[in-house]
This record gives C-alpha cells, sequence and structure tokens, in this order.
C-alpha cells in the first residue's frame, strides 16, 4: 500500500496510475445524496449529505475491500476519466477523511452535484460508483 502511495506522490500523474489494479465494486453498491433534492432552491450555505449502499466508507488509504471514500464534484461536465485518481480543487472536493457530509458556500445560481466513490487512492471502483446528477439553485 505504501510504496502505490508513494509512486503517486513521487512520479508524473501519467505514469502514476500506470499497473495500479482498481479496485472491484459490487454489483449492487449505490452512491447517493440524501440531500439536498434534485430542483431545491437553498439559501445561504449548502449542507450536502452523502448515502451508500452495498460498500462501505474507509478513509484514503485503507486498503479494505468493499470500501471507498466520498468525492462530490461541483459542476463537472464531461466526468473525467474513471481508471485514474480524480482530480483534487474546488470542482473535484475529496473526503479522504471518510467524512459523510459536507457544507458548501456556492455562489447564486444554478449548480449541479455529484457523488463518485473513490478507493484508497482516490481512484473510482470498477464498475464506477456515481450517484445521479442532481441540480439545485443557490439564492
Amino acid at each position: 500500500m505504501w510504496k502505490s502511495l508513494l509512486l503517486l506522490i513521487l512520479m508524473p500523474a501519467a505514469q502514476a496510475t500506470e499497473g495500479l489494479p482498481r479496485s472491484t465494486s459490487p454489483a449492487n453498491a449505490q452512491v447517493y445524496i440524501i440531500s439536498p433534492r434534485d430542483g431545491e432552491t437553498v439559501k445561504g450555505d449548502v449542507t450536502v449529505r452523502f448515502g451508500l449502499r452495498g460498500m462501505g466508507v474507509a478513509p484514503a488509504g485503507i486498503d479494505m475491500v468493499g470500501t471507498g471514500h466520498h468525492h462530490l464534484l461541483i459542476d463537472v461536465a464531461p466526468l473525467p476519466p474513471m481508471d485514474k485518481p480524480l482530480p483534487k480543487n474546488d470542482q473535484y472536493l475529496h473526503f479522504g477523511a471518510g467524512q459523510t457530509e459536507t457544507t458548501l458556500k456556492l455562489a447564486p445560481g444554478k449548480h449541479s452535484l455529484q457523488l463518485v466513490l473513490g478507493d484508497k487512492l482516490h481512484i473510482p471502483h470498477d464498475p464506477p460508483v456515481l450517484s445521479e446528477k442532481i441540480s439545485i439553485t443557490v439564492e
């Protein structure tokens, strides 16, 4: 495990994922957004609660079969490659400590939210465990 993490730190991104196996996900695995609801209009800060069925939550770096951690994609289209570590920036939020909710400060307007479960190295599972993309409006 530590050798894989060290590779990700020391090698260029294009080489870092070569040869790293992807974690598999069970056929019944499902990640979803509990709240807010699709189409909801919210005022001020937005608390997003994550749901997961058929798998467990484990922090990044922990190699445990059937687990992963959440990544929240904000206003992302199209989806990134599902065989590489997810980016980390203002549109790709990582919850590597195993968090299951967050509070966001979003600009007024329409926004899309989607969850992706990542493995110990932030790589989506095979097959990917993705939520439905929802739209919210912030006033």
